[in-house]
């Protein structure tokens, strides 16, 4: 841990005393200019050696794992707020409180008997119930389809229908024109009603306003790997909420979705199909805790702006009897925080604080479906969103993957999300690392139809969502990702230092800047 005396007190000490030296001849009193703040004198006191110091003590067996809620993530977040305390960085909670508790629950899969046209389907092989829901059932003669499930100015696949009460049935995607490009954006540009995260809300949202009892999601492409997450049977964690859906949310495969409708891939329009369907619906939870950690760096002049930096201090645990210990998922990120506030710190305590408040956000249940973030940012942000300037998301920094490797290329750095909100963010970044650390850029996953849909599986999404500018920094997944394998001893460190301080370069310039970045791609 550095000590809080900084190299410019020491400067600044020195011509001090060389002034002082030079009146004592001169009779005369002068005082030493003070020298410009660079960057650079507090960008150079993160270091590798710091950074694998606080490493190989956070993803170390000590802390089990760091699951979400288990004993090994708390002893991690009595690290940070440990490490916080000593460096002299407050708790970002007026309370003084660097843990902002994060009710959770784990919903074991529902006990569902599900029968279709006098045919029984079973759980997870034909379906899933992918939101908590209140125990009951449905028994209803007859099915709505609803198309895309899209209510838009542009389009609606309701015509003014009536669903309410109904059980209805929609698919995944929006339409298209005869030439490619998407109905309702006029472009090639798809819209929130096809991407991944996003229309499971949106359509969800207007069949629960439209006041569908039931709705039976077909969606193909994702349909293995949500059944894999929801159909767990050691359960699913989740936000706990007091306010309970009445509307059941099923997720179905092919043989459900061609059972209603044979020609659902191909079939637009809306229609009624009678078909008497049944099921009954019984929920299993078991509500616990866990927390965020939050520090922060009070602002000198726009103390009420804020920039976050985040990183995600959760991992997978213990599976089988190993440690998965998540050195670079998301060790790195949480390490890289704490460098940042002490340089941030030091910065401060040389009277060169930043203008805007930077927080430094550790969040819980990353792992689980982002859920510390979404806490923040859905239920219990600790400043205003408004008032959000930007989140720099850390996850993953520490290695490099195959296709760098291959190419022989260590120099690098997954860019996602700096140019979706913000333009300004977007070349701040850019003339930043050009004139700091000459990191070369890669954008491959920032493209919106990159299959691996990264920009919606990091905490930066739940500020993404909100309209805050948002970058997420990552080199890119190895073979040792969510394996026992992720341990210290495998992180590249002389990268982490020069990704950690480009991270705390774009956060000094956003900070300390006269303006405001501008927000110039607003979202639904």
């Amino acid at each position: 841990m550095k000590k809080i005396f900084t190299l410019l007190s020491i400067s600044l000490l020195v011509l001090a005393c060389g002034s002082s030296k030079q009146n004592s001849t001169t009779n005369t009193t002068t005082t030493a200019p003070k020298p410009a703040v660079d960057a650079k004198t507090y960008a150079t006191t993160i270091t590798s050696a710091e950074l694998k110091e606080a490493l190989y003590i956070y993803a170390s067996d000590e802390f089990e794992g760091r699951e979400t809620g288990q004993v090994g993530q708390k002893k991690a977040a009595k690290y940070l707020k440990n490490y916080y305390v000593e460096s002299g960085i407050p708790s970002a909670k007026a309370d003084g409180d660097y843990f902002q508790n994060v009710p959770l629950e784990i919903s074991a899969p529902p006990k569902v008997n599900f029968n279709l046209n006098h045919k029984n389907f079973n759980a997870i092989d034909d379906f899933v119930s992918i939101v908590s829901t209140k125990d009951g059932g449905i028994n209803a003669e007859e099915i709505v389809y609803a198309g895309f499930g899209i209510e838009d100015e542009a389009y609606s696949s309701y015509n003014g229908m009536s669903i309410k009460g109904k059980v209805i049935l929609i698919k995944s995607g929006e339409p298209k024109n005869e030439d490619g490009t998407f109905v309702i954006s006029g472009t090639e540009e798809s819209s929130k009603w096809s991407k991944m995260r996003e229309q499971f809300k949106a359509k969800r949202n207007v069949a629960i306003n439209k006041g569908a009892k039931a709705v039976l999601f077909y969606y193909p492409e994702t349909y293995t790997m949500i059944a894999s997450r929801f159909g767990s049977p050691k359960g699913r964690m989740s936000l706990k909420d007091s306010d309970v859906e009445s509307m059941y949310f099923f997720l179905i495969n092919t043989s459900v979705a061609e059972t209603i409708l044979e020609s659902i891939e191909t079939t637009d329009e809306n229609q009624t199909i009678k078909m008497p369907i049944q099921f009954d619906y019984l929920n299993a939870s078991d509500a616990f805790n866990s927390e965020n950690v939050a520090a922060y760096i009070k602002g000198s002049e726009k103390p009420d702006e804020i920039i976050v930096i985040s990183a995600h201090l959760d991992h997978e645990g213990i599976k089988n009897g190993e440690i998965y210990n998540g050195a670079d998922d998301d060790g790195s990120g949480s390490v890289a925080l704490l460098e940042m506030a002490e340089a941030f710190k030091m910065a401060a305590n040389d009277g060169h604080g930043p203008k805007r408040s930077v927080l430094f956000l550790h969040v819980t249940g990353e792992e689980k479906g982002l859920l510390g973030s979404q806490y923040y940012t859905d239920y219990d942000p600790i400043f205003p969103l408004k008032n959000t300037v930007a989140n720099l998301n850390i996850d993953m920094i520490g290695r490099t993957d195959p296709k760098h490797d291959e190419l022989n290329e260590r120099n690098y750095l997954y860019l996602i999300g700096s140019d979706k909100l913000s333009t300004e963010l977007h070349t701040i970044s850019e003339e930043v690392n050009k004139k700091y650390t000459k990191i070369n850029f890669d954008y491959t996953y920032n493209d919106d139809n990159d299959p691996n849909q990264f920009y919606y599986r990091s905490d930066h999404y739940n500020f993404a969502k909100n309209n805050i500018p948002v970058i997420f920094y990552f080199s890119g997944t190895h073979v040792d990702y969510h394996q026992p394998g992720d341990t210290a001893d495998k992180i590249e460190y002389d990268l982490l230092e020069t990704r950690t301080r480009l991270v705390f370069y774009t956060a000094w310039e956003l900070a300390n800047r006269n303006d405001r970045i501008i927000v110039d791609k607003i979202t639904d």
